[in-house]
């Protein structure tokens, strides 16, 4: 027969691994054991409620009904009321906070403000309501909310002529290819800083030896920096890139087509009388960029090609072939590695390859460009610009002046 220090030994023993109902059946079957008094001996040496051991001990008599459930700890109904059944406006006034533009006020407390659990528990909290950061996170996850980042899906208003601007492209970029003339797709990568910085992305180390880099990317710690411009051979599936170091200007882009002709598209394309030119609509190589149209003169002057030029419509930037041909492929080639130097980077690039036989060459370009250049009415005028019936401030070829 057990005392009451015994019990309670023996129950401090068993309580960290007993649930609800197995510490009441345990409390039970001590009384039983004690015997004549066993439920005031138990429930002072464990601090349990007398009914909690009365329930227990119903649960052990030989013609007690089972519990539904083999597993169930309560009868069926029993525990703790849903925060939600006791306070009904608390998802709705949850729902305002998160999403204030489509479902609550415009004037929500948390509109400009990081809606972390600890503030939507704070600004409900204010309003009334008894609430837990943790049960905040849980009631938004029974909402079908979760964490997420931004995704870069929008690029301005769609232009009525889009869809027709990409089918036209598409037409000139065939026809230029059944008559063996090159078509190119053309950009500038984005800026980088030269030196010990961040990049971002993985690359395989030993285990816990990262490589160590600056905290802070300051322009002021660069050893410069690298405009890295692109042509993309779209039927040879090759490309060029010059890693620039002054700015970028219609005068660098131009002059890197010029070394892509120069060094890769003359050999491949010996008859070639013509040239065609897929571009986004701003930038260096803008549709609207005077400084662009004058260069390119100067480059059909040089080469002898007719050069034409295709511009995506305005918003439509990343469905230039060269951002996912290529330029998407030199960021995979060189993630997670500190571009510490100009050869770094040129090399990084030069030696990005695909299975589908993607090749690039790369070269430094330390020469300047200046901007802010302008080009007088006279000087534009000079240019053998013929626009094209459809958009031809998108679509215009540029022919060789006459010598």
């Amino acid at each position: 027969m057990l005392d009451r220090v015994e019990v309670r030994q023996l129950f401090e023993v068993l309580h960290p691994v007993l649930d609800e109902r197995m510490r009441r059946l345990v409390a039970a079957g001590m009384a039983q054991t004690v015997g004549r008094g066993g439920v005031s001996v138990v429930a002072s040496a464990t601090g349990l409620a007398r009914s909690t051991i009365g329930r227990g001990l119903g649960e052990l008599a030989p013609a007690a009904t089972p519990v539904a459930g083999a597993q169930r700890i309560r009868r069926s109904g029993g525990g703790r009321k849903p925060l939600t059944e006791h306070d009904p406006t608390l998802l709705r006034d949850l729902e305002a906070l998160v999403d204030p533009v489509t479902r609550g006020d415009p004037q929500s407390p948390l509109r400009w403000t990081c809606k972390s659990l600890r503030q939507l528990a704070a600004a409900l909290q204010t309003q009334g309501h008894r609430v837990s950061p943790q049960t905040i996170g849980e009631l938004l996850r029974a909402l079908d909310y979760s964490l997420q980042a931004n995704r870069k899906t929008k690029e301005g208003a769609a232009h009525p002529d889009r869809n027709a601007q990409f089918e036209y492209i598409n037409a000139q970029a065939v026809a230029f290819q059944q008559r063996g003339q090159p078509v190119i797709s053309i950009d500038t990568k984005k800026k980088e800083l030269v030196g010990e910085f961040k990049n971002a992305g993985r690359e395989w180390h030993p285990a816990g030896q990262p490589e160590a880099v600056q905290v802070h990317d300051f322009p002021s710690q660069a050893q410069g920096k690298a405009i890295p411009y692109g042509v993309y051979d779209m039927g040879a599936n090759q490309g060029w890139v010059s890693v620039g170091t002054d700015h970028d200007t219609a005068e660098f882009a131009v002059a890197t087509v010029r070394r892509w002709w120069e060094q890769m598209g003359a050999p491949a394309y010996p008859e070639a009388s013509e040239l065609l030119i897929t571009a986004d609509g701003g930038g260096s190589n803008s549709s609207r960029s005077r400084l662009w149209k004058v260069a390119l003169q100067e480059l059909t002057d040089k080469t002898g090609l007719h050069v034409s030029v295709c511009h995506f419509p305005p918003g439509t930037s990343k469905w230039n072939k060269i951002e996912h041909r290529m330029f998407s492929y030199i960021s995979e080639n060189w993630r997670g590695r500190p571009l510490v130097s100009h050869e770094v980077v040129v090399n990084l690039i030069g030696a990005t390859t695909t299975q589908t036989g993607l090749r690039i060459t790369a070269a430094l370009d330390t020469n300047q460009y200046p901007t802010k250049k302008q080009v007088s009415d006279d000087e534009l005028a000079t240019v053998q610009l013929q626009h094209h019936e459809f958009h031809g401030e998108w679509n215009y070829t540029i022919s060789p002046r006459q010598k």
